[in-house]
């Protein structure tokens, strides 16, 4: 039962999500070993001001569960 959130800026069209979405799929089943039907993806898109919040909340407020970090600052997007 994976579940994978990608949240990124606007501007991706559907194809460009839908490919994510599968190859987020393939790369989560392999490391996992479990059956694509059982993985789902939601992708959520903000504007550079919305994302300050989601990434204070999500990313900062939640370092101990973040397993890759950023090496950039959200400041830089606006």
């Amino acid at each position: 039962m994976p579940h994978i959130s990608l949240k990124m800026l606007k501007g991706r069209t559907e194809e460009q999500k839908r490919l994510a979405a599968d190859k987020l799929t393939a790369a989560l089943c392999e490391a996992l070993g479990c059956g694509d039907g059982h993985v789902t993806v939601g992708i959520e898109d903000y504007t550079p001001e919305e994302w300050q919040e989601v990434f204070a909340e999500e990313i900062e407020g939640k370092s101990e569960t973040l397993y890759r970090k950023p090496a950039y600052d959200p400041k830089s997007l606006l």
